[in-house]
């Protein structure tokens, strides 16, 4: 009898420290929108791989880009008993209080693909090496306008996103690392002087802003296929980079004459735009691989353990460097496609005709 008495005690002390240790620790995830297909993605596949690792997870889109909509869902996830908060920022700097809360309860942050600024509640960083992307935007502009032995001037345009998006500055200044000394030289002419950051910024990372700013420099510097020669239009995104198509396509462009054109994230619109030559490329990030890596952050921190980094330098939020792990981009057109995109199961051919 003692002996049977002593096994159900055994059962029953097992049963509850596997309750207690391997509950499901819940997990809150914010994203900024579903109103673009990347944060779409970039939710999904971090909800499905956070599960597939054994965890609950809370994901939330904040309306279109609606800062105090994504404050009330961070605070219910505080509330809500969230173990690990991963956020990509509407507003970079808009989330000082509600992140002050949940250092004070001890729940670490990673900030997800843009740095969250002045907070010191963020515990680690991951995006992609946003850098990189302007200088492989930069380059290929370059290397098609054959800057380095054509003659020129070349006529060239600049936009890139959301001015509280901190990923904006090194987008930009990686264009500019590249672009800003054959501007200064006068190989690259910006014919409507707009040239700073903050000139050629696009709210919300807009298609029909950036469509209607496209559409007053059409008109306001007489570009067109039978007017001044529009030679390149940078832009930083694929939301963006298609405001600036349709207005190229009102104006009476075709794929015969359009400008060299950039984007990122190649968004089924934009690689449809580049397969039919209305687009020159896009830079691909893919989300697949940052949420992984993502996955394995808040693994080891809800193990007890420190996240692999390879960036102990460059991200300074304000209140320091955040220690962050930069994934690689690669540039994507029509010629490679097929490899980066449909051969890695990222896009089927359907979904790009």
């Amino acid at each position: 009898m003692k002996k049977a008495f002593s096994v159900i005690l055994v059962v029953l002390f097992v049963l509850t420290l596997t309750g207690t240790t391997f509950a499901a620790l819940k997990v809150g995830v914010s994203m900024p929108t579903q109103s673009l297909q990347r944060w779409n993605q970039d939710g999904g596949h971090m909800k499905q791989q956070l599960e597939a690792a054994g965890y609950e997870v809370d994901l939330q889109y904040a309306g279109d880009n609606e800062v105090p909509l994504q404050v009330s869902q961070l605070e219910n996830m505080i509330s809500g008993g969230c173990k690990v908060l991963v956020i990509a920022a509407i507003d970079g700097g808009a989330l000082t209080t509600v992140l002050a809360e949940a250092k004070t309860q001890g729940i670490p942050v990673v900030s997800y693909d843009r740095l969250i600024m002045n907070s010191n509640a963020i515990s680690y960083y991951a995006t992609f090496d946003n850098f990189k992307v302007g200088v492989l935007q930069g380059t290929y502009i370059r290397d098609q306008l054959k800057l380095d032995t054509e003659k020129g001037p070349f006529n060239i345009e600049l936009f890139t996103g959301d001015p509280g998006d901190n990923n904006i500055v090194f987008f930009f200044g990686g264009a500019m690392s590249i672009l800003e000394p054959y501007i200064k030289d006068g190989k690259l002419a910006v014919k409507s002087g707009q040239v700073a950051r903050d000139q050629a910024a696009t709210p919300s990372w807009s298609t029909e802003r950036a469509q209607t700013r496209m559409e007053n420099l059409i008109t306001s510097n007489g570009y067109g296929p039978s007017g001044v020669k529009l030679d390149a239009v940078y832009s930083s995104n694929d939301s963006v980079a298609n405001g600036i198509t349709n207005a190229l396509v009102d104006a009476g462009y075709t794929p015969e004459n359009f400008p060299v054109l950039t984007g990122q994230d190649c968004d089924v619109t934009s690689m449809k735009n580049i397969l039919a030559g209305k687009q020159s490329m896009s830079i691909f990030k893919d989300t697949r691989t940052l949420a992984a890596q993502v996955v394995k952050m808040v693994d080891a921190i809800l193990k007890g353990g420190k996240p692999e980094v390879n960036d102990t330098k460059t991200y300074d939020n304000g209140t320091g460097i955040i220690p962050s792990y930069l994934c690689d981009p690669v540039f994507c057109t029509k010629d490679n496609y097929k490899t980066l995109l449909i051969d890695s199961g990222y896009y089927t051919e359907d979904q790009l005709k």
